[in-house]
Order: structure tokens, then sequence, then C-alpha cells
């Protein structure tokens, strides 16, 4: 059937849409339905439905349908802001009752006058050699350990994510991130006019498979993968995933950037250890420490140093003074160990808490991890469920924030446990617990 063809019935539908004539939230037929229906065949169906989704017109929930998206002019649930009032379980951030005053202390102490013309002088993209030795003391674990002479910092973990994927990839090239990946890489992507294309996943995280398909189909400049603690998904990779993943990388001649932001929450060997000449590691102490107070790590191979730190510079993504001087003071005391020790112990103890309030849901994630992934029963929608949780005041995230092809998203959500004091959070759990189980007053498409 003529190209033409499949985009004249996506016209119809979208005018349709245009027009209120399928409303947000409307189900589209099953494609075989939609097939019989026109006189054309299947395939072509499903050219129709995924132009739709292209155009940001429908989304896809597996096993569920195909929906018309809401057209509201608000951000991405992934990017918005969650409701001052609400119990947050959107955002990963932890603060622990006891770090303002050990914060405050240090602070202070950077204030004094003698101090002051250091901490607001401007920080190189390498900072200096005293900065470069404390974090890669502060960074290296066992297995692995920074080279001091390579570190670069920026103002936070996404800036870092941001400098690095610039530094692979120019405007209109491809990298391969995870099918079910962090959201802002989306956005840091379309951003840097980045196409991502999305590999496979498994039970043990990205399929080295997968690297070798897309790379064969059209040249990739690299990949984007969390090995540890996988958000949203929980998963860590063993030492032969990460081994097998090394050795695409070497085989294909590809880089990767590995986001080791939750790393501090396992005792996993990095990706860099496998592949030290082929990976580009990312940190920050946003997690570790607090989100208002962070400093973004890169750990690049020596062959991508220069061409890093340009980009850190070029996009106005290095980090600044006070922020600065408070991470390698609290990195040089100790503190900041001592806070990231508290958050693992903080972290397992509100798994099991989800969990046990949870237990007759399905749950996937790992007992370390800040965030648990909750599979919606059948009478669910994600993005219905979601809106379902904000009208009892809790914020929670569907699946497809986290698709890279949002119109194939599982019908799951994101569970954030991190912020709320834990009493809040088992209420909060209880909530949506019987919100799952006993479904809502309001219609479900």
């Amino acid at each position: 059937m003529p190209m033409t063809d499949y985009r004249a019935f996506a016209d119809g539908l979208a005018e349709d849409i245009a027009r209120g004539r399928l409303a947000p939230g409307a189900r589209l037929p099953p494609q075989r339905t939609f097939a019989y229906t026109h006189g054309i065949a299947v395939s072509t169906a499903s050219r129709v439905y995924a132009e739709l989704v292209r155009r940001g017109l429908v989304t896809g929930e597996t096993g569920r349908g195909t929906y018309v998206r809401s057209h509201d002019g608000t951000p991405s649930l992934a990017f918005a802001e969650p409701p001052a009032t609400a119990v947050d379980l959107e955002r990963i951030y932890s603060v622990l009752p006891d770090q303002a005053d050990s914060l405050s202390r240090t602070i202070a102490e950077l204030l004094r006058p003698d101090r002051l013309a250091h901490v607001v002088a401007p920080v190189a993209a390498a900072g200096d050699p005293e900065g470069r030795t404390i974090a890669a003391r502060f960074l290296a674990r066992s297995g692995w350990a920074p080279a001091a002479d390579t570190l670069l910092f920026t103002g936070n973990g996404r800036q870092a994510v941001a400098a690095a994927l610039a530094a692979l990839a120019p405007p209109g090239e491809r990298i391969g991130v995870e099918s079910i990946t962090y959201p802002v890489v989306k956005g840091i992507a379309a951003r840097l006019g980045i196409t991502l294309v999305p590999l496979g996943l498994d039970e043990e995280g990205l399929c080295p498979d997968a690297i070798a398909q897309a790379h064969r189909a059209a040249p990739l400049r690299g990949i984007y993968l969390q090995p540890s603690l996988h958000n949203p998904l929980g998963i860590t990779m063993g030492p032969e995933r990460r081994a097998a993943i090394a050795a695409s990388l070497e085989t294909h001649g590809l880089f990767a950037v590995e986001d080791a932001i939750y790393g501090f929450l396992s005792d996993a060997v990095p990706l860099a250890a496998h592949a030290p000449d082929r990976t580009i590691l990312v940190d920050s102490l946003s997690k570790r420490v607090a989100p208002g107070l962070t400093l973004g790590f890169i750990a690049p191979p020596p062959s991508l140093v220069d061409r890093t730190a340009l980009c850190v510079r070029s996009g106005g993504w290095g980090a600044t003074g006070l922020p600065f001087a408070v991470g390698l003071h609290l990195m040089e005391s100790g503190e900041a160990a001592r806070i990231g020790l508290a958050k693992r112990a903080d972290a397992r103890a509100r798994q099991a808490l989800a969990r046990k309030t949870l237990d007759d849901l399905v749950l996937r994630g790992d007992d370390r991890a800040y965030h648990l992934w909750l599979a919606l029963p059948e009478t669910w929608r994600a993005e219905t469920f979601v809106a379902a949780a904000a009208r009892r005041g809790i914020a929670v995230t569907p699946a497809s924030a986290f698709a890279v092809h949002p119109g194939h998203a599982p019908n799951a959500v994101r569970l954030a446990l991190a912020a709320p004091p834990c009493d809040t959070l088992v209420t909060a759990l209880k909530t949506l617990r019987q919100l799952a189980t006993e479904g809502d007053d309001s219609p479900i498409e």
C-alpha cells in the first residue's frame, strides 16, 4: 500500500482528536479491528497507530490498548513539580533528620572571611589538583577508582550526564538507551538534538545483543545505562552481564555513559572497572547528601577528557564555588560517607515498610533502592491511577514517563520512597494499596 495511505488514515484520526470527536482518554479500537473496519492490512493499521504515537497524539499501554492523550498544556508528569500539598512519591530525594546540623557547621566554616575569597572564585571544569584528589578518593570503591587527573566537575548529576552525552554525540546522531530509562535523559537528548534508540532489557538489565542489533541497523555513537539500582526498575547487573556489556563496547568501538548516581547504595563494581577505556562514569552528591547542595562528577577515559571538559564549559554546566567548596569539605571530612552509609540503612528500612504494606500487589525493585516499581491490576490504566492518586494528595509517576517510546509503556507506576517521613509514607502507601485493589469512584476508560 502506498506510503501516503497510512498517513492519510493517521491524518483523519488526528483531525478527529483535534475536533474533539475523539476525546482525551478515549480508547482506539484494536489494530485488527481498525484494519478490518477500514479494509486495510493489519501491518498498515500498525503504521497508522505508530504514526499517531510519533505525533504525540496517543499513548499505548502494553496489554491495555491505545488511548488519546490529554493536551491541556501542562508539562509532562516526569518534569512537573508535585503540588506543595502532595505526599511526594514522585521525586527521589532524601534528607536525614540530623543533616541540617552538620551542613550548617560546614557552611559556617567556609563563610569565614579568610576563606570566602576562595569560595566565591570561579571553578574550572577540572577543579584543582587538591579537589580532584579528594573526589577521586571519595568516589573509589572496591574494584575501581577514578584517575584523579581525569576527573571533571559539574553543578549536578544531570549536568554531568548532559556533558557526557554531548561529548559522545553531536546533534543528529544516535545514542542507545535502555527502553525504560531515567526520564530526564529524554529531555537532555531532545535539547542536544540527539536521537535516543531504545535497547531491550531483561531481568539482568540491558541486553548486549540489543546493542549489536541497534548498531547494525544504524551506527550508534554510544550508549547510556544505569547498571546499579536502575531507575525506575531497580535492576542491578551482575558481574557477568557487566563484562558482556564491556565486551560489546569493545567489539563495536562504542563508549558508554554509566550513570552511577545510586551506586552509593550498592557494593557492585562499576561498569567502568570492566571497560575503563570505554566508559564515562557520572555521579553526584544529590542523592548521597542533599538535592539542594550538590556537586556533579565525570570520570571519563583519558581519550575523552579534553572533549568532555570543553562540553562542560560550553554548556554552562560547570560547578560553582560554594557547592564545590562544601562538597569537597564534606568528602574530605568523612561526613558525606557517613551520610551515605546512614542512607543505605534508611533505604532498606523504607523498602521493608513498602513491601509489607503492598505485599499483595505486584512489585519489582531492589531491597537497597529508594524506589519501587508497582505493576497495576488490569482494572487500572497507569495515567488514570496517577490522577486518582493525585486527588488523594499523593504524587506518583506513570511508566510512560520512563519509556523512550511513551506509546509502548508498561501498565505500572514508580513509587519514590525517600522523601516523606516514614509514618506519612506508610499512610500514603496504604491509600495507594486500597486504590489499586478496590478502585476509584471516577470512571475508568
